[in-house]
């Protein structure tokens, strides 16, 4: 099956059964990942998701900057073997690779020569629904990795082998449950979240021991009755409310306060689940030592639109009324770009402006951030709605970064494209997908009904003044995680022309592109290996941008093809 035929919310893996291995080679010398390393990773190093806890996706590397970057040139490539969605930062620790891929893969390679140091491959199950096959990467620890599967399983892994240590379930796949994320490690402890809310299933975070693999704490996202926040749910609909959490959280040490942020409430219609739906479209302040929820936000109550607000927010210090605050910043899926300032005693609504066109919200409250909704762009069962942006939003899951040197935060933002849900009633089938939406009629459509100027676009935001400072426009989506470094640039891949791209952080102007095999979706990262800088990047097509090139393809736009090659494969990069 080609690229551009996938359907909208699924693949089926019904034949791939590979068995669980490490080739031999092995690592010789690694440096174990501390709590120290964690919070002030060294600046040659990329040991998280987002590189640090903060989540700002940002290198203080500025070796390759805006004078030389048009000398970059690949140095090295690795094939992973494998299609679909490659999603997964390549994470450096000293000198070694570690990425992750569709069906559940983890690769170890030498970050300066690529040559293959290990590979583990986990065998899945025959009967696997992937709704969406990707991995996003692996968590360290000591000498440890941990690998969050689609068949809802938590692995731990030697690094320098590749050896399998421990697995263990964290839900059942069968009822709809999978993970997708990069996990998240603070004080010897490994934390996911599952997916799944388009299955119905009742959202968590999940705490495990590193060593033994142990359960330490399971925190439900939707609360059963008596628990705070119980009251804004109606009879049973909690049992099947949704509220996945399938993005890494972000975590202040100081602290000691992870925040996560928390997806749709299940099925989309809000009229199929009154009242507001804590935690869902939410983030939350979480105790990593006993899954407690602290405090939390939320952005929109009663989600109707699936607008997941899983990425969480950035921790970063902003100026409003002459006074720096501690900030969290959220760029969300619902095209609000949204400031909230983070105390002991809580969260507090500071600003909510929209970054990109957006017909749901009328108004919102100036002191605690509550939207009000127009009732004709609010999906309800038997109602055929469109509303702006889409389901996919005016940002998905994908990474925003802020560069603590330009004191700017980059989006990668999709503009102009509106979706169209045609609500529906249908009882929940464990296991099946709810979406309560006619899975046929789902569609996307151009705001105003004509052929936007642009879709994509790559904005620089001033969060402190809430003005944009510069924008790249792009004909198609845009649809990646995008870096920023102290050389002033900002990378980001997400076109469907496969290029890769090298922006001036400061104004906006392009300045270097390389085209790659397929699409990139994944994050891009830096490292630096005796004394030369590297950036790094898996490009590889697949999962959500595949289908939305497809729905934008049957809209009969100009240059809009869904035939987007696949495959996936390491990319890195330095100047010669």
């Amino acid at each position: 099956m080609r690229a551009g035929q996938h359907a909208w919310f699924g693949l089926a893996l019904t034949s791939l059964m590979v068995p669980m291995m490490a080739s031999a080679q092995g690592i010789k010398s690694y440096a174990p990942v501390t709590q120290e390393r964690l919070n002030n990773p060294e600046p040659a190093n990329w040991l998280q998701y987002r590189r640090t806890y903060d989540g700002m996706n940002y290198s203080p590397l500025d070796k390759i900057n805006t004078t030389n970057v048009k000398n970059m040139v690949p140095v090295w490539t690795f094939s992973t073997g494998v299609n679909e969605g490659h999603q997964a930062p390549p994470m450096v620790n000293n000198g070694v690779m570690f990425i992750t891929t569709p069906q559940a893969q983890v690769i170890a390679l030498d970050a300066k020569t690529g040559d293959l140091l290990w590979r583990y491959k986990r065998q899945l199950p025959e009967d696997l629904f992937q709704l969406h096959p990707t991995n996003r990467g692996v968590g360290m620890w000591q000498d440890m990795l941990f690998l969050a599967t689609v068949d809802d399983f938590l692995v731990a892994l030697d690094a320098k082998t590749g050896k399998e240590l421990w697995a263990k379930p964290v839900g059942d796949y069968k009822k709809g449950h999978y993970l997708t994320l990069a996990p998240q490690v603070i004080n010897g402890k490994i934390i996911v979240g599952t997916s799944g809310g388009e299955f119905g299933v009742r959202g968590y975070i999940v705490g495990y021991d590193a060593k033994t693999g142990n359960q330490l704490w399971r925190t439900y996202t939707v609360p059963a009755p008596g628990e705070p926040g119980s009251e804004t749910w109606k009879g049973d609909d909690w049992k099947t409310g949704g509220g996945s959490a399938w993005m890494t959280g972000n975590y202040d040490p100081a602290t000691n306060t992870a925040y996560w942020g928390i997806g749709n409430a299940a099925p989309w219609p809000g009229d199929a689940h009154p009242g507001d739906n804590l935690y869902t479209a939410s983030v939350i302040a979480l105790d990593p030592d006993t899954g407690k929820i602290k405090h939390h936000h939320q952005y929109h109550p009663n989600d109707s639109w699936d607008w997941d607000e899983v990425d969480p927010p950035i921790l970063m210090d902003v100026t409003k009324d002459g006074k720096t605050i501690k900030a969290l910043v959220h760029p969300g899926r619902n095209g609000y770009l949204w400031t909230l300032e983070r105390t002991p005693e809580g969260i507090s609504f500071v600003s909510g402006i929209p970054y990109v066109h957006q017909d749901v919200f009328a108004s919102i409250d100036p002191k605690t951030g509550r939207p009000t909704y127009n009732e004709k762009t609010t999906p309800k069962v038997g109602k055929d709605v469109t509303f702006c942006p889409s389901l996919w939003g005016g940002k998905d899951w994908l990474s925003a970064t802020y560069s603590p040197k330009t004191k700017l935060l980059y989006i990668p933002a999709n503009d102009n494209i509106c979706g169209r849900v045609v609500g529906e009633k249908k009882p929940h089938i464990e296991g099946q997908l709810w979406l309560g939406a006619e899975l046929e009629k789902l569609d996307l459509s151009m705001k105003d009904k004509k052929v936007p100027a642009y879709m994509g676009e790559l904005q620089a935001w001033d969060v402190s003044g809430g003005k944009k400072v510069w924008s790249y426009k792009f004909p198609t989506q845009l649809f990646a995680s995008a870096m920023a470094t102290a050389g002033d640039l900002v990378f980001v891949g997400g076109t469907s022309d496969r290029y890769f791209r090298a922006f001036n952080a400061t104004n906006g102007e392009l300045l270097w592109q390389h085209r790659t095999n397929s699409g990139i979706s994944g994050g891009p990262t830096a490292f630096e290996v005796d004394g030369t800088q590297y950036i790094a990047v898996q490009s590889g097509w697949g999962v959500d941008a595949q289908r939305i090139q497809d729905s934008l393809a049957k809209l009969g736009i100009p240059g809009v093809s869904p035939d987007v090659p696949q495959g996936g494969v390491v990319w890195v990069f330095a100047v010669k």
